[in-house]
């Protein structure tokens, strides 16, 4: 059973007199910093000069270099693309660590494949935002708050746990739930869920309908209505209740077509290759496939990105979009 914790189990007050750094001000960092700071607690940013620099200025906070940051903080908090976190750890985080500090992390990634080992003395941990950071943003000004996970990997100080609860408060996650794993479980389920289910396999499954239905003499702007704009519409009704308020909430006849055809498309062969992924995250060959991709350059996820940027429903999905209202810019 998942432990769960909610505002009454976090102390905020271990966070007192400790100052935190934010490295990286993109959307996870700059959600988190924010929320950190207004529910008051001390926080700097830690990034390289530049854009994310002056938008971290002109949101109120004290920004320094990376390295910097890193020797003043109590509290580490890495938020970096994941290949980019093990460079700029060995180069600027390593030596601003000391004995009784947190390092904290919001996906598991560097820790669970090795690609950064902290020293012992350290407290590493994990408070992951089941959201992107816009929501965590808005969810907090709104008097809310987006679910997250918390993991503790070192706990040499005895605290790492408080430390990663009261950081969670002050987040916001702890006003929904805060659910307890670890590093490993974390990561090799966040893995498999966007490639198999979330992004890889969801799209694959758009562009398959697409595909067939324009090959089989179908209009592209039918197809694109059908099989991607409606996907939200059965989306939200299964985020709010579950595949039981999505099927209440459709025709019969599609529940039907629901029922008896979808495991034909989502059928053995699936569930073979889906098992396939998951041993393959689990055994470390997507780690060392997607950190080999980053040192040659990333030659296929560029090719493969170009590839599906140009694809028709992609073109099809903008004449569509530029019609619509609700998706002009203000």
């Amino acid at each position: 059973m998942v432990e769960k914790y909610f505002d009454a189990d976090a102390d905020m007050s271990v966070l007192a007199g400790k100052k935190i750094a934010v490295v990286g001000y993109g959307s996870q960092g700059r959600g988190q910093a924010l929320n950190l700071k207004d529910s008051g607690l001390d926080v700097i940013i830690g990034v390289r000069p530049g854009r994310s620099w002056e938008a971290a200025i002109k949101d109120g906070f004290e920004v320094y270099q990376v390295a910097d940051a890193a020797k003043m903080a109590d509290i580490i908090q890495v938020l970096l693309p994941d290949e980019d976190q093990a460079a700029i750890y060995q180069a600027s985080i390593r030596q601003g660590l000391s004995a009784g500090k947190t390092l904290m992390f919001s996906h598991g990634f560097n820790i669970h494949y090795g690609q950064i080992v902290p020293p012992p003395d350290v407290n590493v941990v994990m408070v992951a935002p089941k959201g992107p950071g816009h929501m965590v943003r808005r969810m907090y000004e709104e008097g809310k708050g987006v679910p997250a996970l918390i993991a503790i990997e070192q706990d040499p100080s005895g605290q790492a746990k408080a430390i990663a609860l009261a950081y969670a408060k002050g987040i916001g996650a702890t006003r929904a739930a805060v659910f307890e794993t670890s590093f490993r479980e974390e990561t090799e389920t966040d893995l498999f869920g966007e490639q198999a289910v979330l992004c890889g396999g969801c799209t694959a499954l758009v562009r398959a309908g697409f595909e067939t239905l324009v090959a089989n003499g179908y209009a592209p702007e039918m197809a694109y209505l059908e099989v991607l704009h409606e996907l939200k519409l059965i989306v939200d009704l299964i985020y709010e209740g579950g595949f039981t308020k999505m099927r209440d909430s459709i025709s019969n006849t599609a529940q039907y077509g629901d029922l008896t055809r979808g495991p034909r498309v989502i059928g053995p062969e699936s569930y073979a290759a889906m098992q396939e992924i998951l041993e393959e995250i689990q055994d470390g060959r997507f780690a060392k496939e997607w950190i080999l991709e980053n040192m040659t350059r990333r030659p296929v996820f560029t090719a493969l990105t170009r590839a599906d940027e140009e694809h028709e429903i992609e073109e099809v999905g903008a004449e569509i979009r530029a019609l619509m209202p609700q998706f002009q810019k203000k």
